[in-house]
């Protein structure tokens, strides 16, 4: 089995950019997915494949998701599972990532 990488997802504006700037935007429905998301990424950091994510709180800058997979294949379909993307809220970029300095707990 090949040795696992790091890959990196940026979250980038769908059909509604406010979303990122704007709390009032959500809907019911938004917020519902939104829990999802959070869900699908805890639970992918119980299962050791999620390493960090999180966002700006200015909503200027990026949300983002480091994780583990064995192919870029795997990355994307890890990424496309995340009900953000799933459900058209956001789009995302993924990217192949190393991190180049780390401190240790």
């Amino acid at each position: 089995m090949p040795e696992k990488q790091h890959y990196l997802y940026q979250f980038l504006p769908a059909d509604r950019p406010d979303l990122a700037r704007n709390p009032d935007a959500w809907t019911k429905a938004d917020n519902q997915i939104a829990a999802d998301h959070f869900n699908y990424l805890k639970q992918a950091l119980e299962d050791s494949i999620l390493i960090f994510a999180g966002r700006s709180l200015d909503g200027i800058g990026p949300a983002v998701v480091v994780f583990e997979a064995g192919s870029q294949k795997e990355a994307r379909s890890f990424m496309r599972a995340d009900p953000f993307i799933k459900h058209s809220l956001f789009s995302a970029e993924l990217h192949l990532f190393r991190a180049a300095l780390v401190r240790e707990p």
